[in-house]
This record gives structure tokens, sequence and C-alpha cells, in this order.
């Protein structure tokens, strides 16, 4: 039977169908429904593609318009991928091509030099220019044997509960602050402060509502910290858990303060961590970080979707003079010879003729762009090569960062 497929833009009053589309191919789990009420308000419908195949949908995928912060704290628009699903009776269709193909050609029509997404099954994404560039670190903490040191001013801080929802504006003032101090976040818009917030009692898992603390000191608020406490008793007694959902500080003593109360809350002897930045300072106050129990995931995709542009937004650790070769068989106005100099004030990035120094697919320029994986371990596993001796050292330090790159929630 001959499909009549047709890949267009989403209506406002399809989107009930279109979400349903993408959650069936998630399992088809109804999510609650203060979530879904949410992400009905923040979904950009002028963003959003269906396919509709017959008069149904059967594959989604939006964009949203986030702006990501870059080495060098520049704030640059990024496309942030979403709800991408196609339905079991129309996989293996180039379906997913089809709806990738249009949407990074809508990408670089809005002028955006990046496009980012959190990958279900990383194989998928690698084919269409996506590398893993940002990573988070889980942990399950045995807060009955590992004991926390704390640096200097730690006791100067004072920590109150509070309600998660009255001083939600305070937090996310907080949060705002600290945007520009990492490469990987996302300086949310209005509307995305309430994800932090979700709080259905069918997905506590048997754990306490939301929880807040705040850290202040002169007056100040300077930390906080959301959580869920799961409560368990043993016949020796009780073995409960804290879950940490969020936890954002301004300064090391603020950061401290927050994560040693969480070591301290009673009748728990455990604390789950999970997507926390990989070089969080936790990890070098504690005593004993074998139990701890680290684990690192994949976290943040980045694309380049226009190669010159995106080099340019960031700046560099170190003097660097660059020609990249570069290979993109899905957005080929990127491939060729791209010239990079730049610096810790800035950078320029052009076509040039000049010989390439390092040659590799966009996919590895997205992979180091925010500083967090480096060109010399992909260049051993045969995924960058370099052209000109000494050009692989140069970039490797230029594209560095001194803070690891960070997603700070999904989306």
């Amino acid at each position: 039977m001959r499909e009549s497929r047709e890949t267009r833009t989403l209506l406002r009053d399809e989107w009930d169908e279109w979400y349903d589309t993408f959650l069936r191919t998630f399992g088809g789990v109804p999510e609650p429904a203060e979530e879904r009420e949410l992400f009905r308000a923040l979904t950009p419908h002028d963003r959003s593609l269906g396919v509709w195949d017959a008069g149904r949908c059967v594959a989604t995928a939006g964009a949203y318009d986030f702006r990501l912060t870059v080495p060098g704290g520049a704030s640059v628009p990024a496309a942030g991928v979403t709800m991408v699903g196609v339905s079991a009776t129309h996989r293996r269709r180039g379906v997913l091509t089809s709806m990738m193909r249009r949407q990074l050609d809508d990408v670089r029509a809005w002028g955006e030099p990046l496009a980012v997404l959190t990958a279900s099954e990383p194989d998928i994404y690698g084919r269409f220019g996506y590398g893993a560039a940002a990573f988070g670190l889980h942990a399950e903490i045995d807060t009955s044997r590992v004991r926390l040191s704390v640096p200097p001013g730690t006791d100067d801080v004072r920590l109150r509960y509070a309600d998660p929802v009255a001083e939600l504006d305070v937090c996310e003032a907080l949060y705002a602050r600290t945007v520009p101090a990492r490469p990987g976040m996302l300086a949310r818009r209005p509307g995305w402060e309430r994800l932090g917030l979700l709080d259905p009692e069918s997905g506590r898992g048997g754990a306490s509502p939301l929880q807040c603390v705040l850290a202040e000191r002169d007056g100040e608020v300077t930390g906080y910290v959301r959580f869920r406490v799961r409560p368990e008793w043993r016949d020796s007694g009780h073995n409960g858990q804290v879950l940490l959902q969020d936890l954002t500080a301004a300064d090391p003593a603020s950061e401290a303060a927050l994560w040693r109360f969480l070591f301290g809350i009673d009748l728990t002897t455990s604390l789950k961590v999970r997507g926390r930045p990989v070089d969080e300072a936790w990890q070098y106050l504690v005593s004993d970080v074998r139990r701890c129990e680290l684990r690192v995931r994949d976290s943040l995709y980045v694309r380049l979707v226009d190669v010159g542009a995106a080099l340019e937004a960031r700046t560099y650790q170190a003097p660097v003079d660059v020609v990249f070769e570069v290979e993109d068989a899905f957005c080929p106005w990127n491939a060729g010879r791209w010239r990079l100099s730049g610096d810790t004030k800035g950078a320029v990035c052009g076509r040039t003729s000049d010989a390439a120094d390092l040659a590799l697919s966009v996919r590895e320029l997205g992979a180091v762009y925010l500083g967090g994986v480096g060109p010399a371990p992909l260049a051993r596993a045969g995924r960058v090569d370099e052209l000109r001796r000494g050009a692989l050292a140069e970039a490797a330090v230029g594209f560095g960062a001194a803070t690891a790159p960070w997603l700070p929630h999904g989306f």
C-alpha cells in the first residue's frame, strides 16, 4: 500500500495527538497531568515537526529556542532538539532521516549555529553529526561511612528549610548567576523554571514530596538544594535514602554547606546523585571515594550547524591557529577547510584554501566544542587525523576549558 506521508510544522490543535505519538514511541506510559500541561505550554509549535500518514501522526520532532553557555562565557543560540520519535509501524522507512534533514535546514534558516540534544540511543544521532560533548556524574554515596571535609567559611553559612514554590524566584535568580560560569548550561526561558518543581506523587517511588533548603550568608541567598527522602526501616534500624534533584551555589563554602547537610540528614544512610558536573568539588572532600560508587554517563550532544559561526562564538584558553578539513555529508555547507584563529579574547573562523592541519568530521568537532572532550583521545581512536605535526597539541590546549561542561537538566 502506497504511503501518503507529509512532514510539516505542528498546528496547535494537533498537539495532543502529536504528544501521544511521541509518548507511544517511548513505551506509551501516560505522563502525569502536571508534566503534560507543562510541556504543552513549553512546546514551540512553529519549531516542531510532525509526520502525518493518511491523516494520522506517525513521527515527531521539536526544537526549543535555547541559549547555551560556551567556553569563555558567551550565551549562544542553540536549537534544543527534543520529542523525537517514530511510530513502530513506520520504522526503517527513512522517516527519521527526513525529519532530521528538515530540522537542520530549519535551524540553519533560523540563524542558530548549534543544535543540541540528549540521546535515548546514542548510536542514532552520530550519523546526523551529533557528538557527545558533556557528561554527567552519578553516585550512590554510603553516608553512614563516608565523611565530608569542608573548606574554610563553611560554618559561616546558615541553612534553612524553605517552600520550593514560594522561593522559586530566588532560586532562579541564583541559577541565572551561575549560568555563564560553566559551558553547557542553559539560560532558562520563562516557564522552564517550573521543570524543577514537578512533583507528581506517582513519580516519587515512595519518597517524600520535594523539599528545599536555602543557604544564606550576610542576609543573601548563596545556594539552594532540592531533594526528596525515601524512608526505609530494617530490623537493624533506619536505612533511608536522600535523593538529590538539584543543587546550585554561588561559592565553594555555600556548596560545601549544602552537601554537608545532605550527608547528615537524620535516619538516612545513603545519598543518590544523578547527572552532576564531572569535576564537582564534593568528590575531593569525601573521606572514601570508593564508597561513593561513581559512574559517568553521556549527557549533552552537540551538532555544529554553522561551523564558522559556532567556532567564532567561543574563546580559546591558549592561542590557536589551525586549519580544519571538516567532513559533513549531512550538512554539506559545512564541508571543506576552515581556518580558526583565536585566543582568550575572541576568534575568527572562515573558509580557506590553505593546507589542512587536522582532519575530522563534524561529529568530532561537536564533541570537542565545549572543552570537555579533547581532540587527542579522539585522534588515538582514529577519529581525528593530524596532518601537521604539533597541530593536535595546539588544538588540545586551545579547545580545553577550566570547568567541565555540564547540562543541568534534560529537555
